[in-house]
């Protein structure tokens, strides 16, 4: 008897949570059974029209603003939740989807290691999804694979580890207005300055949560909280995305920095500059993970695996991942490493 397709919901229909359903469309044995986004430019409009793609073989789906008309209990396999990037604005959501029996993946970066900064919530969350049946997992591609599932798996190559440095240079380009706006892309030098030093802007949000992921991974304790700096990346030229724009002498983007300290030293180091249109100044990006150990690791990537695509491919290849999962709130480290699905999905379902 063949396996009903597996069923996938989206919560969030931007930048991610569309193209996640482009993917999802292209993908065998698989089903989007419905669709959540509040902006009045796509709640109440077909799917397909947002996407400007025929609905070709696929069941129509009408984009709804209210989550309880997207889905009810156990009416999906899996939401896609596309929306936040902190795990306290996102507890709500996903409590929501697992009291409704329905496993969560989630973009929100600080749900990619959640207990490192939350672990109040991090811990109700696992509760829940225990309670319920279900699954639970923040992914993507920084924080869930760059920056630090990639490095725990290249130590598996080391007998000791030293020191550890992941250095992601990157395009903010297909990201959303969420992400321009964490980034200050866009504003004024001035404006930037007053929005760092007031804690409104959060640049690149996951330094804490991968740099916490490899310490536990392999067994280091920090000795203090993790330490961030934040620095202007200040254009030249004229920049434009889909979703920002950057006037000469504004902001382009920002250059973070992160530092985890064991044992009285620095142990793990975080590089990661992020702009949108790099290449428009010359600037070429790249992926880098550097270990000093036995033996020692020089990993380089050039270009930089896009972000956009990259969020997407972990989210959506991740899912029989979370559907197979014992339930409960999973990180990277937990589940069996993300692989391309390129046949049926639901042969990666276990029965």
């Amino acid at each position: 008897m063949k396996k009903e397709n597996v069923k996938v919901a989206i919560w969030g229909f931007g930048a991610m949570g569309s193209g996640m359903a482009e993917v999802l469309l292209r993908k065998k044995g698989v089903d989007i059974v419905g669709v959540c986004d509040i902006h009045p430019d796509r709640a109440g409009k077909s799917m397909f029209e947002v996407l400007n793609m025929p609905i070709a073989h696929h069941k129509d789906v009408i984009i709804q603003n209210d989550i309880h008309k997207v889905v009810s209990k156990k009416s999906a396999d899996v939401l896609l939740l596309a929306t936040d990037s902190f795990t306290s604005k996102a507890f709500d959501k996903i409590k929501t989807i697992v009291e409704l029996g329905i496993n969560v993946i989630t973009t929100a970066e600080e749900m990619a290691y959640p207990k490192a900064k939350e672990p109040k919530l991090a811990a109700e969350i696992d509760r829940l999804a225990k309670a319920n049946g279900v699954s639970v997992l923040g992914t993507g591609i920084n924080p869930g694979l760059i920056m630090d599932l990639l490095v725990v798996l290249m130590s598996g190559a080391c007998t000791d580890v030293e020191y550890v440095k992941a250095e992601r240079v990157n395009s903010l380009s297909p990201f959303g207005p969420a992400v321009m706006e964490e980034q200050g892309v866009g504003i004024t030098l001035d404006e930037f300055n007053k929005q760092s030093a007031s804690g409104h802007l959060a640049g690149h949000v996951g330094f804490n949560e991968s740099v916490n992921m490899i310490c536990d991974a392999i067994g280091w304790k920090l000795d203090k909280p993790v330490e961030q700096t934040m620095e202007p990346i200040v254009s030249k030229v004229l920049r434009r995305t889909k979703y920002a724009e950057v006037k000469p002498g504004n902001v382009a983007g920002c250059t973070m920095k992160g530092f985890g300290h064991v044992n009285g030293r620095l142990a793990v180091e975080m590089i990661h500059p992020q702009q949108i249109e790099p290449e428009l100044e010359g600037t070429d990006t790249g992926d880098y993970v550097v270990i000093k150990g036995t033996p020692n690791v020089n990993l380089s990537n050039k270009p930089e695996i896009p972000g956009g695509i990259g969020t997407i491919a972990m989210c959506i290849n991740m899912i029989p991942q979370i559907i197979n999962a014992r339930p409960g709130l999973h990180t990277m480290i937990d589940l069996p490493v993300p692989r391309a699905i390129m046949g049926d999905m639901r042969e990666q379902i276990y029965d």
